[in-house]
């Protein structure tokens, strides 16, 4: 398996990736409906878009041994401001489920670290659903809730986000 930095050329297949792990991941979770009007399509203008920016955001891919694409992780400078002292923030980090608990998870997330590292940046948070299972990989990796409140609405179903942080990392 191989992690690197991803290119614009990526785009399709960590678009794939994104829409069937949200299939995945959030099957139970989330209403079918939100889950089916997910298309790849629109993924993948998304992805075009994200990879095109130059703004401090990058996005890793972890590659299969046929160079296939089977997990991303994307992150940058925190925008909001609103949760100092935390200056990174992970915006996605998603792997396919048939190759969970291989490890990918946290090599891509220490290969952000990296990255943030090099920006001088050393306190990172990410945002989670707090029915995502995922809560426990964040907390094995050492993350302590930041902001365990938030709630958003998505397909009329009202959902708790909560944020994890990781404080100076060096």
């Amino acid at each position: 398996m191989m992690i690197r930095e991803a290119m614009i050329s990526d785009a399709e297949d960590i678009a794939k990736v994104h829409v069937d792990c949200w299939r995945t991941t959030y099957k139970d979770i989330m209403p079918d409906e939100i889950l089916e009007r997910l298309s790849y399509e629109q993924r993948i203008e998304l992805w075009n878009a994200n990879l095109s920016t130059e703004d401090g955001h990058l996005v890793y891919v972890a590659e299969n041994e046929k160079g296939e694409i089977i997990g991303f992780v994307s992150g940058g400078p925190e925008k909001s401001g609103e949760y100092p002292p935390y200056g990174g923030e992970i915006t996605a980090i998603y792997v396919l489920s048939e190759y969970h608990s291989l490890g990918l998870g946290k090599r891509l997330f220490l290969r952000l670290l990296q990255h943030f590292n090099s920006m001088d940046i050393h306190s990172v948070m990410v945002w989670v659903l707090a029915d995502n299972p995922a809560c426990t990989f964040y907390e094995r990796l050492g993350a302590k809730p930041i902001v365990e409140q938030h709630i958003i609405n998505m397909g009329g179903k009202n959902m708790n986000m909560v944020a994890y942080g990781w404080l100076l990392f060096r």
